[in-house]
């Protein structure tokens, strides 16, 4: 089993430090609250099972994956992409000062990364903030809800398709560790899932690049943003993919990066851990059960360990 450092906070961490070369970090279990939502009726990518658990057994039934941030590092291929959307759209907000497009810095994308998930949020929230922009889009500032929204919508897509050719490059590698506990838990029999905020096309393009058709096509459940009504930290994500899977809240262990996964994870009474990216490492993790810089040191006897001692302390 992995050493831990019985830490309740990760440290200040730069950018350029090795994450792979320190050990897990590990915090002290916090009760959790079982708060349930109605789960959403859509149609999902779960296969159906006939496992039915009615109360809590305490051993590790369903590990579950965020994509972003856990399967692959992916924040800077994202602001790269709005970056490339704003540039081809020409977009210029009226309180820049800047002759150039919009472009989001690195430290200020992270700030508002950890502060507004899904894009089409981040960009509504920005141009509130700093003025609805000119763009090719549209000509001038959007006055109208309608085209606000038209103008989002535009640009989201735009990114989105930027974001896939950079996926499709070839130059994307997934995080450390992360293919070795898929393998595991499922050679194991345990029920594997990936429950991401992102755009289903995105996320699918994603995961069959990264981890492998053999290893996409073998997950039990995959849920991405389009399939719930309301994106995390909502847990409605989690409790739908519980719910799917047929198995106990507190018999899953969900794998995220970030806070906002984090909330959306304990909100519905599963347990998780954290593998945190530099964007990320100054969150408060304190609901997490184990932190670690990435999954290289981790194995799946670890994380069936800290579930079993996370349910009996809870």
């Amino acid at each position: 089993m992995a050493s831990f450092v019985m830490l309740r906070f990760p440290p200040h961490l730069s950018n350029s430090l090795a994450f792979s070369s320190r050990p897990p970090l590990f915090s002290l279990f916090k009760t959790r609250s079982n708060t349930f939502s109605a789960a959403n009726s859509r149609t999902t990518s779960c296969r159906p099972l006939v496992v039915t658990v009615s109360a809590s057994s305490g051993a590790l039934q369903a590990l579950i994956f965020d994509c972003d941030g856990v399967i692959l590092e992916s924040e800077h291929l994202h602001r790269q992409a709005y970056n490339d959307a704003f540039a081809h759209f020409n977009v210029r907000c009226p309180s820049s000062s800047s002759s150039q497009p919009l472009n989001w810095s690195l430290e200020f994308y992270d700030e508002l990364q950890n502060l507004i998930g899904g894009g089409k949020p981040k960009m509504r929230w920005y141009f509130k903030e700093h003025g609805w922009p000119t763009s090719t889009v549209l000509g001038t500032s959007p006055e109208s809800d309608e085209d606000r929204a038209k103008l989002i919508d535009i640009l989201q897509d735009w990114k989105t398709e930027r974001y896939k050719e950079i996926i499709k490059s070839g130059t994307v590698e997934p995080r450390p560790g992360v293919l070795r506990l898929m393998d595991e838990a499922k050679a194991s029999g345990k029920l594997l899932a990936v429950c991401s905020a992102a755009t289903k096309s995105s996320v699918i393009l994603c995961l069959e690049n990264l981890i492998g058709m053999e290893r996409f096509q073998g997950l039990d459940c995959f849920l991405a943003g389009d399939d719930v009504k309301e994106k995390k930290p909502d847990p409605s994500i989690y409790l739908t993919a519980a719910k799917k899977l047929g198995v106990s809240e507190k018999d899953c262990l969900v794998v995220e990066d970030s806070v906002i996964g984090l909330q959306a994870a304990t909100g519905a009474g599963t347990s998780c851990v954290i593998s945190y990216t530099p964007s990320t490492a100054n969150q408060d993790f304190s609901d997490a059960i184990a932190i670690y810089p990435d999954l290289s040191n981790v194995r799946l006897t670890d994380l069936e360990a800290l579930l079993k001692d996370a349910v009996a302390a809870s």
